[in-house]
């Protein structure tokens, strides 16, 4: 027996200790590969050259390492960086071997702050003189709305070209967490705040749909009138487009209706990109490949400015999205470095944990103490609930007009599982305590008592928040709470009410912010670190990889019950005081 025991316990570790060796060894090629990636030769820009922007994959603000088993394996999706495209467009701008820019419209998913932000590079680039051709076998809806910057719009002749306009769809729990036995208990301030509504209704509140209609009417309002002061057509005529599915027309259609300036098919493309610049044979290079020196001007004395970026949910750890106990120790840092001369914050996140929002809120005042230095906020996508609590102390905040932001708010979700255990799967509880304050136990429901303390834990939270607000945007607290409650604005809007300063891209913000502080020195020019520094770490990703096999298996079990069970996961690992907006898919 003891034999037995011993064979098949080694035999166990042997198999441990190999699965982590070819793991170790899996990780070191990607490692290497990266590496080998990062010394390549830089391309060679010939006279006549083509800035190609294959729009295929996602758009992310910069460049993350993906989870080491997508790695691995595949099926991680192409991303663009936002960062590193501007740079190329700009770089393009000012270098004369570029003849113009080639946009190959595939369908990237973006949002439409990040698309915005595009477009207002891409007119940068028209300044210079230059020209741009876009092109698609379909278009998107979001694509299209980029590639109208452009000098002339391409179809291929069987190609489908998609305006519908702007809508969001919300799933709501509520019946399916009633048929398991878990009722979700709320206490919240603001009456807008419907991040909860999914929990606790089976469709949309007045008040969210009140909100949802302005920021979207006023959002399509933005992007309309941007698609038809660039095809030289009215807003009618673009609503006309939205109204009669238009993905259903022939390309006939879509170049009599102004919508394309030309029917080519992908070759023919090529033929006319050569002969716009002289050449035989376009010569098209990618973004990424043409980007091997920034686009900036270097020097000396040129501004060092710092972008820090804080993109994704807000909580207290973790290693995906903005976790204070990351972030913190990196703004300090910042507060440290001597070499810098201003911070910018870019910020695009739905919110999350009130607490970690609030810890990064004060590193960034902490910031400003110690160094009396700029510190401005770019926002992107989203910036709205905690993304609007770590920036609201800025000097000055930038928005988007297609920017989703505000929404201040708080409120606390503890879920009631009583009658799942009881009454569906046939556990009974005792709890033996010495005192009340047990709580939340996930049991039994809140009593009256425990209740009324949670909502004034709610309530000093929000306090908290519109005060951060109101002392960062120099606005009595009356003014403050007039335009919270919750509510999602736009970057358009607010813009008029004076949640931020400003409306530019990240672009804009780097150009402000140098002018003012070499301004103040009688230096020129800027130079721009990005932080927290993209870095994969082997040990850190060995850790992960136990519980990302877990995530995958689980995924494929689960199959179209995936979206409940990521519900009720994340009530579950909620910090009790929680400003966060529910995601927003705009389509």
């Amino acid at each position: 027996m003891l034999k037995r025991f011993f064979v098949s316990f080694l035999g166990t570790m042997a198999g441990i200790w190999v699965s982590a060796l070819i793991g170790g060894l899996l990780l070191l090629i990607i490692i290497g590969a990266a590496a080998m990636s990062g010394k390549e030769s830089p391309a060679q820009v010939k006279k006549g050259s083509v800035l190609t922007i294959s729009l295929s994959g996602e758009v992310a603000d910069r460049y993350e390492p993906g989870p080491l088993l997508e790695q691995i394996y595949g099926g991680m999706p192409d991303i663009i960086p936002l960062n590193t495209l501007l740079t190329a467009i700009d770089k393009a701008a000012g270098d004369d071997r570029i003849s113009g820019i080639y946009l190959d419209c595939q369908g990237a998913s973006m949002g439409m702050a990040q698309a915005e932000t595009l477009i207002e590079a891409l007119d940068r680039f028209k300044k210079s003189g230059k020209w741009i051709y876009a092109y698609a076998d379909n278009y998107t809806q979001g694509n299209y709305f980029i590639a109208t910057v452009g000098d002339s719009l391409f179809i291929n002749p069987q190609g489908m070209l998609d305006v519908h306009g702007l809508s969001s769809t919300t799933l709501y729990f509520k019946d399916m967490l009633d048929k398991l036995g878990v009722n979700v208990q709320v206490v919240k301030v603001g009456t807008f705040k419907s991040a909860v509504e999914p929990f606790t209704l089976t469709e949309m509140s007045e008040a969210n749909r009140l909100q949802q209609e302005y920021f979207l009417g006023t959002m399509w309002h933005n992007m309309s009138s941007t698609i038809a002061r660039n095809r030289g057509v009215d807003t009618t005529a673009v609503n006309r487009w939205a109204d009669s599915f238009s993905y259903t027309a022939d390309a006939a259609t879509y170049l009599k209706e102004k919508m394309v300036d030309g029917i080519k098919y992908r070759h023919q493309m090529d033929e006319l990109l050569a002969k716009a610049t002289g050449n035989e044979k376009a010569n098209k290079l990618e973004y990424d490949d043409y980007v091997t020196a920034p686009s900036f001007s270097e020097g000396k004395k040129s501004a060092k400015i710092a972008v820090l970026y804080a993109v994704g949910d807000i909580t207290e750890n973790g290693s995906d999205g903005i976790a204070s106990e990351r972030l913190v120790p990196e703004i300090i840092k910042l507060s440290e470095n001597k070499n810098i001369d201003g911070l910018i914050l870019r910020v695009n996140s739905p919110g999350g944990s009130a607490f970690a929002s609030e810890q990064i809120w004060e590193a960034l005042q902490l910031f400003k103490k110690r160094t009396s230095k700029p510190f401005y906020v770019s926002m992107g996508d989203y910036a709205a609930s905690g993304g609007y609590y770590i920036s609201c102390g800025a000097d000055k905040i930038y928005a988007e007009a297609l920017t989703l932001t505000g929404s201040i708010g708080i409120f606390g979700m503890i879920p009631d599982a009583s009658g799942l255990l009881k009454d569906k799967i046939g556990i009974n509880t005792t709890t033996v305590e010495t005192n009340k304050g047990q709580f939340p136990n996930f049991y039994s429901a809140m009593s009256p008592e425990q209740a009324a303390a949670m909502q004034a834990y709610v309530n000093r939270g929000y306090e908290t928040f519109v005060k951060r607000c109101a002392d960062g945007r120099k606005m009595p607290v009356d003014s403050i709470k007039a335009i919270a409650e919750g509510r999602v604005w736009d970057g358009a809007t607010a813009l008029r009410l004076g949640l931020v300063d400003q409306l530019g891209s990240l672009s804009t913000v780097i150009s402000d912010m140098a002018a003012a502080i070499n301004k103040e020195s009688g230096n020129s020019g800027y130079i721009v670190t990005e932080y927290p520094k993209v870095k994969l770490e082997w040990y850190d990703e060995m850790m992960k990889l136990n519980s990302q096999f877990a995530e995958a298996t689980l995924v494929r079990e689960l199959g179209p019950a995936l979206p409940y069970y990521k519900a009720l996961k994340n009530i579950r690992e909620m910090h009790p005081l929680q400003c966060r907006i529910d995601f927003i898919e705009i389509k």
